[in-house]
């Protein structure tokens, strides 16, 4: 004769905190389902539901982390192609793997702007740019960044016009002396090489009075007058 199937206690079950707090949520809607008749026009699943992905979310975002962690050290090196696929015998996950499960999270984007930066120091252009143009961060510094790849592979592909206004993105996406002047003057010599003089000494007179003690700032009245020539 067979037994009946053995009910699984709550206890019986790992402890795991989105599991656990899934329980103690029906709990509460069970005990309370009087209240919940009360509640009209809230999508009360909807918002558990949206609740229990972002804890789940917060989750697969340390561990993005500590596998990014552990592949830096090889990108650092200039060990590219390792960085991108891995290097299993050492448990470190490549970048592709850390963006193709984790790319939905924060250090999943980090993880996806090294891949491009990484493609791009191998020469591959177009898959650098693939990825930069799919990074989505809110952080202005590392969205100028993103804009500045993205340049840079234009500017390798001989599309001028393009880098110019990927580096002037990048310079007025974030206007501090740590990028700016170079995006700046990026964006001018882009300009100039597209035939665009005019927007080239706009730009630089834009870098001569933002950031008129930088090391770029010195030589721009002499470009300006190349330029216009």
């Amino acid at each position: 004769m067979l037994k009946g199937q053995k009910k699984i206690t709550k206890h019986e079950i790992k402890e795991d905190k989105l599991v656990t707090t899934y329980f103690e949520a029906q709990g509460w809607i069970e005990n309370n389902k009087r209240l919940m008749s009360y509640i009209v026009g809230v999508p009360i699943a909807l918002i558990l539901l949206g609740w229990f992905y972002t804890e789940k979310r917060s989750d697969w975002n340390d561990t993005a982390s500590a596998q990014l962690a552990k592949i830096l050290p090889y990108y650092e090196q200039g060990r590219y192609q390792e960085s991108i696929n891995g290097v299993p015998q050492e448990g470190a996950q490549g970048l592709t793997m850390i963006v193709d499960e984790y790319g939905s999270t924060k250090s999943g984007e980090i993880a996806r702007f090294y891949l491009a930066n990484s493609y791009f120091n191998l020469g591959n252009y177009d898959k650098a740019l693939e990825n930069y143009k799919s990074v989505d961060l809110s952080d202005n510094l590392l969205s100028a960044s993103v804009y500045a790849g993205i340049a840079a592979c234009y500017e390798n592909k001989g599309d001028h016009a393009e880098a110019a206004s990927y580096y002037e993105k990048a310079a007025f996406k974030h206007m501090k002396p740590s990028l700016a002047p170079e995006n700046l003057f990026n964006a001018a010599a882009n300009y100039a090489a597209a035939g665009k003089k005019e927007k080239a000494v706009e730009l630089l007179k834009t870098l001569k009075k933002e950031f008129p003690n930088s090391n770029l700032a010195r030589d721009v009245d002499r470009y300006i007058a190349s330029f216009a020539s």
